[in-house]
């Protein structure tokens, strides 16, 4: 297998920087198992002394208990395992601890819901944190409006912070913004110009639910895989996935790939397999790791493992891949089939993940949030987007975001009467946009005329 490397530098050291305020209480609440992940592992770099506790939040998306061990790899025995909550038995569990600080690790749609549960709980609100569980660029007005009432939003490089702070001005929204380490990473790691960790362990292909989103893209990669098998029979070439057939995960999935896999045409070969578990058990003997834009990219940096990210769907938002420009490891279909494996660029290494660990600020920011709450001036922000509607539109919240979960029936009747409204706001909206191009296309007409 050939690996193309270039110097890296740069820090990835978990340390947690000293805060002031002792015996501070965190509740983590988490939903989908990337978010458990996210949560579990944010919660390892608080100080010693903080009271850490989890919870899964009983959704659509929860993670079945495979995912659930595969998401506290490395985190269940100081955490233990979290009990699973629906969302009148998170509010009796707010009310009794009486949490300093919440992290809500869960989806944007869901933040709303659980932060009028915890107000509705607390005679003192706690300070409320929130974040993305990986790669957040780019940034998005969605991820900041369905944030807009927490009290601080954690970000994991200083090129992801520098891009959100210049999006919430512009989207005129008050939210501070706070700078972690990727909390997942390796204590131990500091990226090196190697070899690669193990020349003959497995590669990982890390698939994603979202992208790419097409059957054929997907059927694509396969097929690249299948090949690079055949042309490297004594490497073991695994399709990891997030989720077996019938589990749930953050983002839906059309196209299974261990269905994919009967398609193939020739058969796969006996080295290409797919398999689950958690990230960091492949990684601990890979070669090489393959993806066209996963957070596990990050991961296999940090271990010193060469990557490739796959460009020939595109470099997009929608691909979620922008990030990678510059970085010296996107590479295409023929790179993948032969292996050409790649570190990347020093000098992007600073920017995007592995900044040194003093520039971390997000415990001692919410430190001082911890110390605004004990003063008693401590009021909830506004929501800007989505309050219309009232009792109505709270309850129309939460049967979206825990469908068969919200047993309400004030969720049953909003939902019957929010769904035609909604169908027909969104026929309005595009009769506007349609109104709006047409327009358009005629002033330019006229331009040219």
């Amino acid at each position: 297998m050939t690996i193309t490397q270039a110097e890296p530098s740069g820090a990835a050291e978990q340390a947690a920087e000293p805060v002031s305020t002792a015996g501070v209480t965190i509740l983590a609440i988490a939903d989908s198992d990337s978010y458990v992940k996210w949560g579990a592992t944010l919660l390892g770099q608080v100080p010693d002394d903080w009271q850490r506790s989890l919870i899964v939040l009983a959704s659509p998306v929860m993670p079945s208990g495979e995912q659930l061990a595969a998401a506290l790899n490395g985190t269940a025995e100081t955490i233990g395992a979290p009990p699973i909550l629906d969302l009148s038995a998170l509010a009796v569990r707010i009310a009794t601890l009486k949490p300093d600080v919440v992290l809500l690790s869960v989806r944007g749609p869901l933040v709303k819901v659980v932060v009028r549960a915890i107000v509705g709980a607390s005679e003192v609100r706690p300070v409320i944190v929130s974040g993305l569980p990986g790669i957040s660029i780019p940034a998005t007005k969605r991820a900041i409006s369905h944030r807009a009432q927490v009290d601080f939003f954690v970000l994991h490089s200083r090129r992801e912070v520098r891009e959100f702070e210049a999006l919430a001005e512009r989207m005129g929204i008050d939210m501070p913004f706070g700078l972690a380490t990727l909390p997942f990473l390796p204590r131990q790691a500091q990226p090196q110009k190697t070899q690669g960790r193990n020349q003959n362990g497995e590669v990982i292909f890390a698939a994603q639910a979202k992208v790419p989103a097409e059957k054929a893209d997907r059927l694509a990669l396969l097929g690249w895989l299948a090949e690079s098998a055949r042309r490297h029979p004594y490497l073991r070439v695994v399709v990891k996935v997030r989720a077996a057939r019938g589990e749930q995960q953050t983002h839906a999935e059309r196209y299974d790939y261990a269905d994919l896999m009967d398609e193939l045409q020739p058969r796969a070969p006996h080295n290409l397999v797919v398999a689950g578990g958690a990230m960091s058990d492949h990684l601990a003997g890979a070669a090489g790791l393959i993806t066209v834009s996963s957070t596990a990219a990050i991961e296999a940096i940090a271990l010193s493992i060469p990557v490739i990210i796959v460009k020939d769907f595109g470099v997009s938002a929608e691909l979620i891949n922008t990030v990678f420009e510059g970085s010296g490891l996107l590479g295409n279909c023929g790179d993948l089939v032969e292996g050409r494996f790649r570190h990347p660029e020093a000098e992007w290494l600073d920017d995007n993940y592995f900044h040194g660990a003093e520039q971390n600020d997000w415990l001692r920011r919410v430190d001082e949030l911890v110390a605004v709450r004990a003063t008693g001036d401590f009021p909830l922000k506004a929501l800007r987007h989505g309050a219309f509607g009232g009792v109505v539109r709270r309850a129309w919240d939460r049967k979206r975001a825990l469908g068969r979960f919200d047993r309400s029936w004030s969720g049953m009747v909003a939902l019957m009467l929010g769904t035609p409204v909604r169908y027909a706001l969104m026929v309005a909206r595009g009769v506007r946009s349609r109104r709006a191009r047409t327009r358009l296309a005629n002033v330019e007409t006229v331009g040219e005329q």
